[in-house]
């Protein structure tokens, strides 16, 4: 639950709920005027007209300089309050950097949970909402081992492997649910429980659609690209043809991700998609432990705090909070690495300062350096 909204986010929900949810809307209005404090002036409400956007953004525009606009849009700010616990532009630090590379990608995001999480290494895991048995019980033992081994698992909250991802996930405390719904509704309803155990255990839900956003068919292809964009890699766990989870993959390959299927029996019709995304350049796994070896990321496993002790990996063991000084600078590494000169550059901070952050980062486990390159490392638990 949100206190109070501070300006710059105040004006970007008051521009996103009159474009209601549209990127290009949004995008030539804000390049239009110059930023989205001018697009919401009131003397600037009045000439939206100026501009080739659909007459229905206009209208609300016109409508909210009516006597009863500005109350509708305080119960829709009231609602963001009630539901959300954190709010992300794509102007803040904090907002995941992996989004910015893509064009479409939402200026604004709602979460509940935990924000840091979004930062860390993700793997999509996504699939047919009717599933097999056996599909479900894959998709579960994926996810569980990918968590185990420190990456998130995130997907769509879903029926059927979005949920079985999901609670494989939470097992180790690490899973994401991206839904195409406001934080207010619950879609499937059936699926209640699994997201209040998501957030029971540490972990995060979030969306761009704004609080009433009913659960329409086209929300949810789009929000795929948030799914996908989030991960460093995306798992089709099991998929008949024509299934959503094809889109994920279609929208993951223009991400540049690398795109994972499990394959099942030929004569199938619940692995057919699968199939289908293996003959196109999936890479085809069949143990989890050949996703981690693909992704190429070693030097995130050096950071790994190995626990042998069987009783001690029984405990419930949380992800520690990145302390709010250093979030910034963990957020411009990557797992590929950066010299002194290039950090000092993005960070604007002096070398003393920043020499000093990378040790704070090396010595809570969240940094490496090699070579004289300094990269990221998972918040261990």
């Amino acid at each position: 639950m949100l206190n109070q909204i501070p300006d710059d986010q105040f004006n970007t929900i008051k521009l996103w709920y009159l474009v209601q949810h549209s990127l290009s809307a949004f995008r030539k209005l804000e390049t239009y005027f110059g930023s989205v404090q001018q697009v919401i002036q009131a003397e600037n409400l009045a000439r939206w007209s100026e501009l080739k956007i659909h007459k229905s953004h206009i209208e609300r525009a016109n409508e909210y300089l009516s006597s009863n606009g500005e109350a509708k849009f305080q119960i829709c700010i009231d609602k963001i309050k009630q539901h959300t616990d954190f709010i992300l532009l794509d102007t803040d630090s904090h907002y995941p950097q992996q989004l910015l590379a893509f064009d479409n990608h939402p200026p604004i995001l709602f979460g509940k949970g935990s924000f840091q999480n979004l930062s860390q290494p993700q793997i999509a895991i996504v699939g047919s909402r009717k599933p097999s048995p056996h599909g479900k019980q894959v998709a579960y033992d994926f996810a569980y081992y990918l968590s185990e081994k420190g990456f998130f698992i995130t997907s769509g909250l879903a029926q059927g492997i979005d949920e079985a991802a999901h609670m494989g996930g939470l097992k180790n405390h690490r899973t994401i649910a991206v839904i195409g719904t406001g934080l207010d509704l619950i879609y499937p309803s059936q699926n209640k429980h699994v997201q209040e155990q998501i957030l029971q255990n540490s972990g995060t839900v979030i969306t761009e659609y704004l609080p009433e956003t009913q659960p329409i068919q086209r929300n949810f292809p789009y929000r795929n690209r948030i799914v996908s964009g989030l991960s460093l890699g995306v798992l089709v766990a099991e998929a008949q043809l024509g299934s959503g989870s094809l889109i994920t993959a279609q929208t993951a390959a223009e991400q540049g991700k690398i795109i994972f299927a499990i394959p099942g029996h030929i004569y199938g019709e619940h692995h057919q998609g699968s199939h289908q995304l293996i003959r196109e350049g999936a890479i085809l796994v069949d143990h989890p432990e050949q996703i981690v070896e693909d992704l190429a990321l070693p030097t995130q496993w050096h950071c790994e705090q190995h626990v042998e002790n069987t009783e001690k990996r029984a405990e419930v063991r949380l992800s520690p909070e990145i302390p709010a000084h250093l979030f910034s600078l963990y957020q411009l590494l990557d797992w590929i690495g950066q010299d002194l000169d290039s950090l000092v550059e993005k960070s604007q901070l002096n070398t003393a300062e920043l020499t000093s952050y990378l040790m704070e980062l090396e010595l809570l486990g969240l940094c490496i350096q090699q070579s004289g390159r300094y990269l990221r490392c998972r918040a261990s638990h």
